[in-house]
């Protein structure tokens, strides 16, 4: 009898742990690696954005090269989250559940807004999003291609083709992959900004 119960208590847990650790897996989850592909991935299009023309079958021969973004370390936790939250409340776009913006985000993290990019709780300036990319270089020639978007917003955002993109130069990117109910099977957000306010 005392053998039989030695073994039931040795024998379950490894049971009871394997159980715990597949319902953990099955949870969205960051891969910081596919968050640091895209990045590199963003750099060197922003280096010469002509050389790219063929490989995303659009013209980007207009397009000024820009200055290498540097990674910020606040901006990457925003925008894990961001993607994070997305995945786990399964939906898509720049505001979230709660009715917030990146630009309430990014400034409730520390890395500081001026005043009146915070008037509006839903703002953004700030973020590109993707889903269902299979990888962040993917998701980042998604967004520079921009098929669909009315004047190719991302691909102005992530290039710096306006005065005020090109004035920015911090990047976070958050990748995440989905295995289970979610609309997208990964979901990415991109964060370029600058510190506006001391």
């Amino acid at each position: 009898m005392i053998r039989t119960l030695l073994f039931s208590i040795i024998a379950y847990p490894p049971v009871v742990l394997f159980l715990c650790t597949a319902s953990i897996s099955n949870k969205p989850q960051i891969d910081k690696t596919e968050g640091k592909k895209a990045f590199e991935y963003l750099n060197a299009i922003r280096k010469d954005p002509t050389s790219f023309s063929n490989e995303f079958k659009v013209n980007l021969n207009d397009i000024k090269p820009k200055p290498a973004l540097i990674w910020n370390d606040t901006l990457a936790k925003v925008a894990e989250a961001k993607a994070l939250d997305m995945a786990t409340r399964n939906y898509f776009g720049h505001v979230d559940k709660n009715g917030y913006g990146m630009n309430y985000y990014i400034n409730k993290a520390g890395y500081k807004l001026d005043a009146y990019m915070l008037k509006d709780k839903n703002a953004n300036f700030f973020e590109s999003i993707n889903g269902g990319a299979d990888n962040g270089t993917d998701a980042i020639k998604d967004l520079i291609i921009d098929h669909g978007t009315p004047g190719h917003g991302h691909r102005t955002h992530l290039l710096g083709m306006n005065a005020f993109y090109a004035d920015l130069t911090d990047i976070g990117i958050g990748f995440v992959r989905c295995s289970d109910g979610c609309e997208y099977r990964t979901y990415m957000s991109v964060v370029i900004a600058k510190h506006h306010a001391d």
